[in-house]
């Protein structure tokens, strides 16, 4: 059954109290922003599972399951295996052998990979236990951050300029994520799942238009207004307009428009290796948060 809007929103509202109380142990798929993220683009789409105490979320998992992805490029990708994403309250880290429990019972018989954060020792001996290995050695992704006091001006070449998604076309928008992602399952209808999550602003939607109208880069930016934070996912530049510093200047006038928005601290996510968005993320202030530590159980 897939995640609902306002189970999603119960979802989110974990992510912020442990971002508030645990910052270590944030993981990247299970964050306030990278939630609704997947949750538009998919429509919340594979199945789920909510732990509650006393009324109130504690546990979550959100598995991905075999499926046939058709991509914006007519080629089709089969999806063979599982996929796990979840999230447990430190104060109920007993409920990691549920999630796990529940994640083999929805994957019976398939290669099943998962997500968990590398700073929880306890979930991971958890995972270990129940045959869970080391996933290949450049699958793991890092969450980077900064504050956003002196925030460096940004500066576009000439003919450039930004714009944000409230100004242009979703046609225009949907074309720019294409573009910095081809081959990809993304399509208008994507964009107007992703509209529809908690959290979206079309203010806090960057792009940067090229002198020929075409959408160079762009960005999402998810404030948690909690935490008083801004994420971004995801971020993508067109291969075209790459290493001219547009994606640089983009991040620079996002953070801005966060803090103007509330926001005190950024984020955002890349994978650990190869680390091309790493640098690009260094060279602005940001430094590394927290990681994850992917595992994978054969099928």
């Amino acid at each position: 059954m897939a995640v609902t809007v306002e189970e999603l929103k119960l979802m989110q509202g974990l992510a912020q109290r442990i971002t508030g109380t645990h910052p270590e142990l944030v993981n990247s798929d299970a964050s306030f922003g990278e939630l609704a993220w997947n949750w538009g683009r998919t429509r919340g789409e594979g199945e789920r599972r909510l732990w509650f105490s006393n009324g109130e979320l504690v546990a979550w998992g959100w598995a991905e399951l075999p499926r046939r992805v058709r991509r914006n490029d007519g080629s089709v990708k089969d999806i063979t295996g599982a996929y796990l994403a979840y999230q447990v309250d430190p104060g109920y880290a007993e409920l990691v052998d549920d999630v796990i429990a529940w994640y083999e019972a929805a994957a019976p018989g398939l290669e099943r990979t998962v997500l968990p954060p590398a700073a929880d020792s306890h979930a991971l001996r958890r995972w270990a236990a129940h045959g869970y290995g080391p996933d290949a050695p450049d699958a793991w992704s890092q969450l980077n951050e900064r504050d956003l006091t002196e925030v460096e001006e940004p500066s576009l070449p000439s003919g450039f300029s930004f714009r944000t998604a409230s100004e242009v076309s979703p046609e225009a928008v949907v074309q720019a994520h294409l573009d910095a992602w081809a081959p990809t399952s993304y399509r208008l209808s994507s964009y107007l799942g992703v509209r529809q999550a908690p959290g979206y602003r079309g203010d806090l939607h960057v792009l940067v238009e090229a002198p020929d109208g075409a959408m160079a880069c762009s960005a999402v930016m998810w404030l948690d207004e909690v935490n008083e934070t801004v994420e971004f996912e995801p971020v993508g530049t067109h291969p075209g307009y790459r290493r001219r510093g547009l994606a640089r200047a983009m991040l620079l006038h996002g953070m801005h428009l966060a803090a103007a928005a509330g926001a005190r601290h950024a984020t955002v996510a890349c994978m650990g290796e190869p680390a091309p968005a790493r640098e690009l993320y260094y060279g602005i202030g940001f430094r590394a948060f927290s990681r994850d530590a992917p595992l994978i159980k054969p099928g």
